[in-house]
């Protein structure tokens, strides 16, 4: 009896032994939108890749649609390690930040060349914006590319300038806000999962988004039109705790890195046809229109003085970025 108890012994400590490690680190990581968005999407294949790269070592939980933080409380919850991970819009900085609003002043980037050129990994533009979120706590790991921002609207569409005088707006950026004062309008700041209930209480007569956001939020269902303005740009950012990630070792921090890199390009890439179908599929359920360049010259001199104000709140680094963006 004392031999068999000795042999199972035996047996059992070299099953252990060669039982395959068990998943050590677990990232978990905040979305404010569902994951059929393509954020969601891109997630799932971060998640992939770092899972199968590192063979279990790495595990990535995401939590999708706000279930752990609104999009404006995920830059401090990141920054102080409440979660190791989160998506936040680019626009959720511009507190300690005020330079990330570079992208919503009024028709820097229009066309899809500029914004590549611009968001790329390391540009005059991209990199002092990275730097300076570090400051904070938290590191951007990868932009995510969300499209650019359109109008909804109940009843009348938005098509003209004028068209905003008197309506409250719903906006996620002090840019944006000066760009709806500009033209007579009210901005109400607040985040994405906030606003199909605001629209459907009329707390807000408008708002701006992502042409990309409308089906998924089902913000078809709450307004009648969308008008294309293409005046500013989306970035969102995968950002984790510094202090994580300077814990991780270097194979992981090169399994996260390569994953990162890797989904970047292909959403980047992939955006002017999630854009084109995106349109298509609101179409089916809204009014859309779309602005000739007479229009696009008219909201251009309406809000010029926009870009002025950003320069006189985001200090030295905003006119850094200004002069850049100038050179694109």
């Amino acid at each position: 009896m004392k031999h068999f108890k000795t042999g199972l012994a035996a047996v059992l400590l070299s099953a252990a032994v060669s039982m395959p490690t068990l998943a050590e680190t677990t990232l978990r990581i905040s979305l404010q939108l569902p994951l059929k968005h393509h954020l969601g999407q891109n997630l799932l294949q971060f998640k992939e890749q770092v899972e199968a790269a590192s063979k279990g070592d790495l595990k990535i939980e995401i939590y999708p649609s706000a279930q752990l933080y609104k999009d404006k409380e995920v830059p401090s919850a990141v920054a102080s390690g409440a979660i190791e991970m989160g998506v936040a819009s680019l626009a959720r900085f511009v507190g300690t930040v005020p330079a990330v609003d570079l992208f919503y002043v009024p028709f820097m980037f229009p066309s899809e060349e500029l914004v590549q050129k611009a968001t790329a990994p390391g540009s005059s533009i991209r990199q002092p914006l990275d730097d300076a979120i570090l400051n904070t706590g938290a590191r951007v790991l990868w932009w995510q590319a969300y499209g650019g921002v359109a109008l909804l609207s109940k009843g009348d569409p938005i098509v003209n300038p004028e068209d905003m005088q008197g309506k409250k707006v719903r906006v996620f950026g002090k840019t944006l806000g000066d760009f709806t004062k500009s033209v007579g309008g009210a901005p109400v700041v607040m985040s994405g999962s906030e606003q199909f209930l605001a629209y459907q209480r009329g707390t807000v007569d408008a708002g701006m988004t992502g042409v990309a956001a409308v089906m998924p939020r089902k913000l078809y269902q709450v307004m009648d039109n969308l008008t294309v303005t293409k005046h500013a740009d989306i970035e969102f950012v995968v950002i984790i705790n510094d202090k994580v990630w300077n814990n991780l070792d270097d194979s992981q921090r090169g399994i996260i890195a390569s994953a990162s890199r890797n989904v970047e390009i292909d959403l980047r890439q992939k955006m002017v046809q999630i854009e084109a179908d995106a349109l298509a599929e609101s179409k089916k359920n809204m009014k859309v229109f779309e602005l000739n360049d007479q229009q696009i010259a008219a909201w251009k001199k309406a809000t010029s003085s926009v870009v002025d104000g950003y320069v006189e709140n985001s200090g030295a680094l905003g006119k850094q970025l200004i002069e850049a963006a100038k050179k694109l």
